[in-house]
């Protein structure tokens, strides 16, 4: 790249609103440089399929799930952390960033950082970049999401000392070993929050023989779940269809039947985390043993999953400080350093980015 290209980049960044984006199956928050976090909304859409219009984005959207009249879909565009929907997410994506460009009273396109799970295709990398682009960035670079929650955690990433991270989102749970700025060993399990609340819509549908909504499924999952026996005696009232007549009935869901729904899911991402200690080099091992396991994401709220993972592993587990936000946080520290963070960015092809 040119001494002019540099030039003109460090202009532009200099009155555009650069942003980075945790473009998540559950949730999208968007970080500007020099802001910090502006926005936070559900990732989902309502569609009118007479017009093909957007209808609501985000919150809004979200209060028609289960309520739409027969012409409006919502959507959740993204599926298991990976753009399901193309056409759909760039208008969110448009949406988003022209209400944050309006409030910024900027001209010029952004610069975008967008986080990914680790592990995903260059199909899917090209999918991200594409639908950014078309919503109106300039130039789109990628982070894998659990380097991403790692800085936002204030981990060494760029030492020579391994770090361990597992970010549980709403689609996937990342489990990452990271050293030197690279990911030693990685997996990226299809367990994660959304999966929880399917398998209590299962349960409910299977033990009450009553049909539940996802929202209600959800409601059960943040009031009940808990992984801990001594959280017992909490319970909540759900709503839904009676399997049998097909009329509207009321069950009440406790924290053992949400225990029970949840442990096969639980006990897969144990295993998991085990295959990635086993596949970790002995130094970097050692490093883990006495740094700990780091835990992020929604899931890291759960109760009693830090100390069950604590028990099974054996090594010490700490949840990080606001682990909702991890992920968007340390997308943010890059945005607002991207040079200095040059070598952990990705571009569609997989390999290092270089348009800096």
């Amino acid at each position: 790249m040119n001494v002019f290209t540099r030039q003109l980049n460090a202009l532009l960044s200099m009155v555009s609103t650069d942003m980075a984006i945790d473009l998540g199956t559950a949730n999208t928050l968007v970080y500007v440089k020099g802001k910090g976090i502006v926005l936070n909304e559900p990732t989902i859409v309502a569609i009118n399929k007479k017009t093909g219009q957007l209808v609501a984005v985000g919150n809004e959207a979200k209060a028609m799930q289960g309520r739409t009249p027969s012409h409006i879909e919502v959507i959740r565009p993204l599926v298991d952390g990976v753009i399901s929907d193309f056409e759909v997410t760039e208008e969110m994506l448009s949406y988003l960033i022209g209400k944050v460009r309006s409030e910024m009273r900027s001209l010029v396109a952004p610069r975008m950082l967008i986080g990914v799970p680790s592990g995903i295709t260059n199909v899917e990398m090209r999918a991200a970049q594409d639908a950014a682009k078309n919503a109106g960035a300039r130039d789109v670079f990628l982070i894998e999401e659990p380097m991403a929650a790692a800085i936002g955690a204030k981990l060494p990433i760029g030492k020579a000392v391994g770090s361990m991270i597992i970010d549980i989102g709403g689609g996937t749970t990342d489990i990452a070993v990271i050293s030197l700025n690279g990911l030693v060993v990685s997996r990226n399990l299809r367990i994660a929050g959304d999966h929880l609340n399917a398998s209590i819509m299962s349960y409910i549908r299977d033990q009450f023989k009553v049909y539940v909504g996802e929202k209600t499924a959800e409601d059960a999952k943040i009031a009940l779940a808990s992984i801990s026996q001594s959280d017992s005696g909490k319970e909540l009232v759900a709503r839904g269809r009676d399997v049998v007549t097909g009329l509207p009935r009321e069950v009440v869901v406790t924290d053992t039947d949400v225990r029970d729904a949840v442990a096969g899911q639980v006990d897969t991402m144990v295993e998991t985390v085990r295959a990635v200690l086993e596949e970790t080099p002995p130094e970097v091992l050692a490093d883990i043993m006495q740094r700990g396991i780091h835990l992020s994401g929604g899931g890291a709220l759960i109760p009693g999953l830090a100390p069950l993972l604590e028990h099974e592993l054996q090594v010490p587990v700490i949840v990080v400080p606001d682990p909702l936000r991890a992920v968007i946080r340390g997308a943010g520290i890059v945005i607002e350093n991207l040079d200095e963070y040059n070598e952990i960015l990705l571009d569609h092809e997989g390999t290092i980015a270089t348009q800096l």
